[in-house]
């Protein structure tokens, strides 16, 4: 869609996320070590494990520190319980909006995740209002200077890949969860870097958000993304890449 860009939107959640890194890796252990304890500690056997780590890395996480998280998970330190669980809601436009969290006490969550989407003119709704809108894939952006259409688009797609697509300034790759890793390995052993790999949450419609709209849904995925107990965010806003990057300097 002319003006509009899925890795813009990708780039300004990504560039937000590396200035408060110290919140990132606190969320990063969280859920390497419910994974650990949910499944053990070898990621060739824990595929949540496996996918938490990649997450730790590509947030570039320390591997002392990610090690240091599934040593302490494994000898049960802290002696914490976490639930995870999905909340769904609507931000400003009629965006939809899934969450996915982690926490220690789901009353004091609930409350406080309600506030924040009625502070920014949205509403937390009921399981299942926005789970349609979404697929669970693998999700990979190659900037255009690392590779040509061709080149990444024959690596992906032998490896396993459902699709690649012409994000603007990136090629954006989509597979299966269980074929992420292959087709990640598949594109870093062709000695191509890429810019953000994860299994997410893709829409598979997008609603466009412009105006005061835009502006009240940033400050709610930002605020969202802040609190301690939202491991994820995922939305299917679009808005288009002039008004974003404006934005981003008001």
């Amino acid at each position: 869609m002319a003006g509009h860009s899925k890795w813009a939107n990708i780039k300004h959640r990504k560039a937000r996320q590396d200035a408060r890194r110290g919140t990132a890796w606190s969320k990063c252990s969280r859920a390497i070590m419910v994974a650990v304890r949910n499944g053990g500690a070898d990621p060739d056997m824990n595929l949540t494990l496996r996918y938490a780590i990649e997450e730790a890395r590509s947030a570039n996480m320390p591997k002392d520190t990610i090690e240091n998280a599934i040593t302490k998970a494994s000898g049960g330190v802290d002696g914490v319980i976490y639930e995870s669980f999905v909340y769904e809601g609507y931000g400003a436009g009629g965006v939809a909006i899934m969450l996915e969290i982690l926490t220690d006490n789901r009353n004091r969550t609930a409350p406080e995740i309600k506030k924040i989407f009625e502070k920014y003119g949205g509403n937390l709704g009921t399981s299942g209002c926005v789970a349609f809108v979404f697929d669970n894939k693998g999700q990979i952006f190659v900037t255009k200077e690392a590779a040509d259409e061709d080149t990444i688009m024959t690596i992906a797609l032998e490896a396993g890949a459902e699709d690649v697509t012409d994000e603007g300034e990136a090629w954006q790759v989509i597979c299966e969860p269980t074929d992420f890793m292959v087709v990640r390995e598949a594109i870093e052993q062709a000695d191509i870097a890429f810019e953000a790999a994860s299994v997410t949450m893709i829409p598979n419609n997008t609603v466009s958000c412009a105006g005061r709209d835009a502006r009240r849904l940033l400050h709610l995925i930002e605020d969202l993304d802040d609190h301690d107990d939202v491991q994820k965010v995922h939305a299917n806003f679009d808005i288009p890449d002039e008004e974003l990057a404006a934005l981003q300097e008001s």
